[in-house]
């Protein structure tokens, strides 16, 4: 019997618009894991749930500690919305025990098997984790910046979601603008590849140590703005970690679902 879950094997992309251009490009990978599947992928010799393995996937390392379909559930009752029926997460996994996931996104559908909602979990370099809901009903796919993430941008900034159903491939995409004028253009594209050990075993030796490769990134791309002369906003306002959410609002809900959320068949543009 096939799998749901898959591997997508892509490219992260970031294009900073101002005050001075920046962009920058990896090769990376994410994992696409249906909460009902995790004890067969349990299985593989090379992947274990909350065990060492080469790869691996932890519910630590997501939602508050309770089992994460009641996370899950929680954040989506928040919304004023049903129980979800599947649940699907893009992340990385760890790899040798390490993984650091600036953006897990998580696929909500309904027990029709229709979108239901969409839940961004954002996790920042300070070990704070902070989650946005937005029903896949709601007028607007966007939500105002309510959590600290990047030492070279302010705050008062807004998001602008964009994705397409994970497929055949898949795109996130965030447009970040602040006072209305874009800011930051973020996105990752990948290809869908079976989740087997034998498909583990390439991707471990075609992207070697992926997800250290991410935080060392990360700080290298922090020095390169730096010596561009962008200006650091220092976290003032540091919270233990906990898992902190941003309701939909203050936007109106549609009557229908919004196909510009989550597109059955093609890509939608997206950014972060």
């Amino acid at each position: 019997m096939s799998l749901n879950s898959a591997i997508y094997v892509g490219q992260v992309v970031h294009q900073r618009h101002r005050p001075k251009k920046h962009s920058l490009r990896y090769r990376v990978f994410s994992l696409l894991i249906d909460l009902d599947e995790l004890d067969r992928l349990d299985g593989l010799r090379r992947f274990g749930h909350n065990r060492r393995a080469l790869f691996s996937f932890r519910d630590a390392d997501h939602g508050d500690g309770q089992p994460l379909r009641d996370w899950v559930n929680d954040k989506l009752a928040a919304e004023g919305l049903p129980e979800a029926g599947r649940v699907r997460l893009l992340c990385y996994p760890r790899i040798l025990g390490y993984v650091f996931n600036p953006l897990t996104v998580w696929y909500c559908d309904d027990a029709a098997g229709e979108p239901l909602a969409t839940i961004y979990e954002v996790h920042n370099t300070f070990k704070e984790r902070h989650t946005y809901v937005l029903p896949a009903n709601a007028a607007e796919q966007a939500a105002d910046k309510a959590f600290y993430v990047s030492p070279f941008i302010d705050m008062d900034c807004r998001y602008e979601f964009r994705l397409s159903a994970p497929e055949e491939r898949v795109r996130v995409a965030i447009n970040e603008t602040q006072g209305g004028q874009p800011l930051l253009y973020a996105a990752f594209t990948g290809a869908r590849r079976p989740f087997s050990d034998a498909e583990l075993m390439r991707l471990f030796f075609s992207h070697p140590l992926m997800t250290l490769k991410v935080t060392a990134g990360i700080h290298w791309e922090a020095l390169r703005l730096i010596l561009k002369g962008i200006r650091i906003r220092w976290h003032t306002d540091r919270k233990p970690p906990a898992d902190h959410h941003s309701k939909a609002g203050p936007f109106s809900r549609a009557p229908r679902k919004n196909t510009s959320l989550i597109k059955r068949n093609g890509a939608a543009s997206t950014s972060d």
